[in-house]
């Protein structure tokens, strides 16, 4: 379920879900072609040319096998209710984008192992139908087919991330350690490792004499896997900091001031009362704007006596009010639905509480 390019072709719709497909897997197929032509030809050498055609359809009959893999992902989160944007072959596999987390271990683990339990299911049936087919082709494709299901389905299984296996460990540590975030950091690490490992494979295996195709696949394994568990490792950091994320902690308190006072007034008022932010009320007390930063700083000081608030001002938008009890992930989705510098802070009666600046936000996730 690794993540993978961005650039990608429309394969339409199978079973309402959206099928896509990389460029790059075009590259793969060329490679599985040129590259698998000899084994087809020291299998079945009356095909001649035909051998290239023979490794090309086995090429497309993997990467379907990767299709049912990764459906195998989508039924089970649809199963439990999570939405599923899409399903996009890619580089080396695939991966199914699942619009939000599994929210229990539980489920988390089941969704994970769907995938290479169906490689696995895809393997064994090759194997057993192997001597029931005819046809020396029809025998090699199925043969070859079988053994790649099981290899990728073995290798999903190994507990490191960005593999189903690192998403199983991942759900193990959150549900016998309660800590979801550490069991992120745990799996992603392992991939880091199990990265390693791949790069330094085709010396083990061939005795230190490994073939410029093996190092060059392995190299691109490790650097996928590489990047896909540096990428777990910053989120699960990024979400052990959400806690900190506490509206009433970082809010900055503000002081109320009429739309038509002078700037200069209301940064004396606002230093008299202690605080560093400006909210704009009406007559009747209601906030309708917030006094900009940057937008103060910007005004020469000559001309802050002559510059009402107002003009200084952005008025509030919805989604520009926050309230105290909105934290974590509330907050930054509440944030990236309604983008602003800052936003208002009320308490559960309405009133004034502070201003939220973006940039307080930024500093509580970046903070060690």
């Amino acid at each position: 379920m690794a993540n993978g390019d961005g650039r990608k072709l429309s394969l339409g719709r199978i079973a309402g879900i959206p099928v896509h497909v990389s460029p790059t897997w075009f590259i793969v197929a060329a490679v599985i072609t040129y590259w698998g032509e000899p084994l087809v030809t020291d299998y079945l050498p009356d095909l001649g040319n035909g051998a290239y055609v023979v490794a090309f359809g086995f090429a497309v009959l993997l990467y379907l096998s990767v299709l049912v893999h990764e459906f195998g992902h989508a039924l089970t989160a649809r199963a439990f209710g999570l939405p599923v944007r899409g399903i996009t072959l890619h580089f080396l596999g695939g991966y199914t984008e699942i619009e939000r987390e599994s929210p229990t271990p539980g489920r988390d683990l089941v969704v994970s192992a769907a995938g290479p339990i169906l490689s696995l299911a895809l393997g064994g049936l090759g194997l057993l139908a192997t001597e029931a087919v005819d046809g020396d082709v029809l025998r090699f494709l199925v043969w070859e087919l079988a053994v790649a299901n099981v290899v990728v389905g073995v290798f999903n299984l190994l507990p490191a991330l960005p593999l189903d296996g690192g998403h199983m460990l991942r759900a193990a540590v959150w549900r016998f350690g309660g800590d979801e975030n550490r069991g992120t950091v745990v799996a992603a690490r392992a991939g880091q490792v199990l990265a390693g490992l791949v790069l330094v494979m085709p010396f083990v295996l061939s005795g230190g004499r490994p073939t410029l195709f093996g190092v060059i696949w392995a190299g691109l394994v490790a650097a996928l896997m590489w990047s896909g568990a540096t990428q777990a490792l910053a989120v699960g950091r990024m979400r052990a900091r959400l806690p900190r994320l506490d509206t009433r902690r970082l809010a900055r308190r503000a002081a109320p001031v009429a739309p038509d006072l002078p700037v200069s007034e209301a940064l004396k008022q606002a230093n008299q009362a202690g605080v560093t932010s400006l909210v704009v009320v009406d007559s009747a007390g209601r906030p309708t704007g917030l006094v900009m930063e940057a937008a103060v700083a910007a005004i020469p000081e000559q001309r802050r006596p002559w510059v009402s608030v107002a003009q200084a001002a952005r008025s509030l938008e919805t989604g520009m009010v926050l309230s105290l009890d909105v934290s974590g992930d509330s907050l930054l989705r509440a944030m990236r639905e309604t983008p602003a510098s800052e936003y208002l802070v009320v308490d559960e009666h309405g009133r004034v509480y502070g201003v939220l600046a973006t940039t307080d936000v930024d500093a509580a996730l970046a903070a060690r």
